[in-house]
């Protein structure tokens, strides 16, 4: 058994956080069919537009929110890791609007091979972060697995009249985003190469709370959460659903320190190529080059919340327009 001063997780995994997910389109022809709505009209959100979170009207006042997400190591500190997935998980929850109520942990270890001490670092990360959530870890699940996974199935409430949908974008909506892309790039150098990155570490455990609050505040009726399919990918989610074409201005959208450069040096998830291919037949692009086309489809892991509206703190990066020919244009 490998020693914890030894360790370096991310070699345990076969990929890395959200660039490890499913292809988005095979994931959409996956479960095609295989999901609907209650007979009673009562699910308000579920995987037919492919929102955050799974929405069901409990009365008139209230709905139950519900989501699940689970990842392999994205960094080698195991507090760190849980610190992030825990985060990615309650993303889910404030990006349709809602507030977690309670956590349960899915964990995923490989007995024979990593110390139990570590996982215990990686359920107290993610203890810590579910506590600056304001609700407890109530339990969960474990299974002995040849792959270190970690993650939460997470219980939220909302107000049915006041959820962030995927399908509520309109035309002349700005377009904002609360948390710099790049994560992506950078946790695939960390895995290669060893370096840390303390600020990316630090934007994927910091909580999408406020940002929600915040867009509730200001009467934001459409949102999403930026994760394993990118910003183009969650944003074509997004102006599909809604029926609408969505323009992002290349230049004002922000990035971490060292993405650009890591992305360049060839530090590319295998995930963000995917999502490049499966939003590019959508996509005009004009004359983007192909480097800033892979930082817009960057895998992220914990990223922000782009919202169809303004809030303070976020930074405008395009706009959602009337149905052209392409689903997303890029300048």
């Amino acid at each position: 058994m490998t020693s914890p001063a030894d360790l370096r997780l991310t070699q345990y995994a076969h990929g890395g956080g959200g660039a490890g997910k499913l292809p988005p389109g095979e994931l959409e022809g996956l479960i095609s069919g295989l999901t609907g709505p209650a007979g009673d009209g009562s699910l308000l959100l579920g995987a037919a537009d492919g929102d955050d979170a799974a929405v069901l009207r409990l009365d008139a006042a209230r709905a139950v929110v519900s989501t699940v997400d689970v990842l392999p190591p994205v960094v080698d500190d195991p507090y760190d890791w849980g610190r992030i997935a825990a985060a990615n998980a309650l993303s889910d929850v404030y990006a349709v609007g809602g507030e977690p109520v309670m956590a349960l942990n899915l964990l995923g270890w490989p007995r024979d091979v990593l110390p139990s001490e570590v996982a215990r670092e990686v359920l107290r990360g993610g203890r810590d972060v579910v506590a600056r959530a304001g609700c407890p870890v109530a339990g969960g699940h474990s299974v002995d697995d040849p792959e270190p996974k970690y993650g939460l199935a997470v219980t939220g409430t909302a107000d049915p009249d006041r959820l962030l949908r995927l399908a509520d974008g309109r035309p002349g909506l700005p377009l904002s985003l609360t948390k710099p892309l790049g994560t992506g790039a950078l946790n695939a150098r960390h895995r290669a190469t060893g370096e840390a990155f303390p600020h990316a570490v630090e934007s994927m455990a910091a909580l999408n709370a406020e940002a929600a609050r915040l867009a509730l505040a200001a009467d934001v009726r459409c949102a999403t959460d930026v994760t394993g399919f990118g910003l183009l990918g969650h944003l074509f989610k997004l102006a599909r659903a809604s029926g609408v074409t969505a323009v992002v201005d290349a230049a004002a959208v922000p990035y971490l320190e060292g993405a650009r450069e890591s992305v360049r040096d060839g530090f590319v998830p295998g995930g963000t190529r995917r999502n490049l291919a499966w939003v590019s037949p959508h996509t005009d692009f004009g004359r983007l080059a192909e480097e800033r086309r892979l930082l817009l489809a960057d895998a992220q892991t914990s990223g922000g919340l782009l919202i169809a509206g303004e809030i303070p703190g976020a930074v405008v990066v395009g706009e959602l327009v009337e149905r052209r020919a392409h689903t997303l244009v890029v300048r």
